[in-house]
């Protein structure tokens, strides 16, 4: 049975959606839910929404820089022209590999601008892993601060790599880029099905994978979030609590994540929302922030909600103006929405469910709905979103039935770049996106993840490859045998877990196997936990090693 605030937001939405409402629905070539008259490429929605939020109003705030969105709009545009005066044509990818920073959003936006695909480079790789995407994607030009720049020039490719001072004002920073060459006289067409980004994701064979978006898939994605603001408005405005001034949030997640990138940055940018950058999370700082610029809405992974709550200093700050506390990227345990709600009575927790594959579109459950169903994703976002329970043959399961969780929608990405294989595992026949965990629906349409599929530790929001860190491991020389494996954590939700058996006679200890790793791997793959052990592991009939054995001996 549906809930009372389930019932009104379907009313709103309604309303939103239908005729005379702000979005129109139209249906693509597959049948799936698009925004007809909202622009379909990421140049389009830039220069609408910069000129309709022309009032002045904050777009991007870091430190004592404050942009409005018609200033981002014009250095973008300025920046495209001089990228397109570099050489960059339309389908060339350009790498960005910065902190949070106005120059990574502006050179996101020219980027697109320009034709080129915006290639988003994890940030916290090491330089082997950047050699890896960078082989992969074969970028022009890759745009990068400086310690990033330094890992990229250790491995070195055929592209160039420009450093920019990202600590300098926005227009400072990009004089490297904005003074190199001639700018063009024209930018080029961009149609809703040219090619727009990649990302990258980890998978079970170890490395990064480029999942490649459309311009009408990542919009899509936007204004499914959008969408969604509209109508909790709508509620808002029902119940006489509108707001009476422009939203804000922090932008204190990575925007080479999808999360950073789509429902964050780009959704802020359809609903006039300020961004106050953090070049990198710190709880106090937060705190700090939230106060200083009246913050309305947070997001993150569930661990920084968690490290608020927990913060010493946490109650000498006004955080009155926090509406929403939102977490998606790993499961948020249940025990923390009582305690959010006790901790941020002002503001109600929310919880998501997307991939980048999915350009973060998926679940949503929030307000009344999350406290009421906690251990719930919440229901797929009418109407851009269908979810499906997959069970033998891709047979669509009642509700109840658990199977591997798939997604529908026009934000799907194109395919992996460059690797059709995997493209054609990750798709159904009838175009789902096979997510690799395994759930169920209720009788109400609500999704609850009860495992996963594929062998991915989610640490904080970030993906590891079990295999790729039990490869590294098996790169020394002193290991025998080793399982890696995600262990339960309160702060990070899971924390990769290794079980060494070394080499015998090889004195091979936690320090050593660490200080070797932390060589190969980025800090967050590392494992948080090793045990070694001097029996050989458990192994199956087929003579793989038995994970489920050592998790259910250790990883508790």
């Amino acid at each position: 049975m549906p809930s009372e605030l389930d019932r009104r937001f379907d009313s709103v939405l309604a309303a939103v959606i239908g005729p005379g409402g702000r979005l129109v629905i139209e249906r693509d070539s597959g049948g799936r839910a698009i925004v007809g008259n909202f622009p379909a490429t990421l140049p389009g929605l830039f220069r609408a929404f910069c000129e309709l939020y022309s009032d002045g109003r904050d777009a991007l705030v870091a430190s004592d820089e404050r942009l409005a969105f018609p200033d981002l709009d014009r250095v973008s545009e300025r920046l495209a022209l001089a990228l397109a005066g570099r050489g960059i044509a339309k389908g060339d990818r350009v790498g960005i590999a910065m902190r949070n920073c106005p120059s990574w959003v502006v050179a996101y936006m020219a980027i697109l601008k320009a034709g080129g695909v915006a290639t988003l480079l994890n940030g916290w790789w090491q330089s082997h892993e950047l050699a890896h995407a960078l082989k992969l994607v074969e970028p022009k030009l890759v745009i990068a601060d400086e310690p990033r720049a330094r890992r990229i020039e250790a491995v070195g490719g055929d592209y160039e790599l420009l450093t920019l001072a990202v600590d300098q004002p926005l227009e400072m920073a990009l004089a490297p880029l904005l003074e190199g060459s001639s700018p063009a006289d024209t930018l080029p067409e961009i149609a809703p099905e040219d090619d727009a980004t990649i990302l990258f994701t980890s998978g079970s064979t170890g490395e990064a994978k480029g999942a490649l978006s459309t311009h009408r898939a990542v919009t899509t994605g936007a204004y499914t979030y959008a969408s969604g603001l509209m109508t909790l408005l709508g509620l808002l405005t029902e119940e006489g609590r509108a707001p009476e001034t422009p939203p804000r949030t922090l932008l204190s997640v990575p925007l080479f994540h999808v999360t950073g990138e789509v429902p964050v940055m780009l959704n802020s940018f359809v609903v006039g929302r300020c961004m106050v950058v953090m070049p990198k999370w710190d709880a106090g700082e937060a705190l700090k922030l939230i106060e200083k610029e009246n913050i309305t809405y947070f997001v993150g992974v569930p661990t920084m909600s968690l490290e608020l709550m927990n913060h010493p200093d946490r109650h000498k700050f006004d955080v009155s103006s926090l509406k929403d506390i939102t977490a998606g990227g790993a499961p948020r345990p249940v025990s923390h929405v009582e305690r959010l709600k006790d901790e941020f009575p002002e503001a109600q927790p929310a919880l998501g469910y997307g991939l980048t594959e999915t350009n973060a579109v998926g679940c949503i459950n929030f307000w009344g709905s999350y406290a009421a169903k906690p251990a719930s994703t919440g229901r797929p976002a009418k109407p851009f979103v269908e979810v499906a329970i997959l069970g033998a043959g891709d047979a669509h399961l009642p509700p109840g039935e658990r199977g591997e969780i798939a997604i529908r929608s026009a934000a799907n990405i194109k395919c992996y770049w460059r690797n059709p294989s995997a493209t054609n595992s990750l798709f159904t026949g009838d175009g789902y996106v096979r997510t690799g965990d395994i759930g169920y629906l209720d009788e109400d349409n609500y999704l609850f993840i009860v495992d996963r599929k594929k062998d991915i530790i989610i640490r904080g929001g970030e993906n590891i490859s079990a295999a790729e860190v039990e490869a590294a491991c098996y790169d020394c020389p002193d290991v025998a045998e080793v399982s890696v494996f995600g262990a339960p954590d309160e702060r990070l939700g899971e924390v990769p877990m290794a079980i060494v058996v070394p080499k015998d006679s090889s004195g091979l200890d936690e320090a050593r196997l660490r200080s070797f790793l932390e060589q190969r791997l980025a800090a967050f793959k590392v494992p948080a936990r090793m045990i070694f052990s001097d029996e050989a592991l458990p192994r199956l009939g087929t003579g793989k090693i038995d994970r489920v054995v050592l998790k259910a001996q250790y990883g508790r």
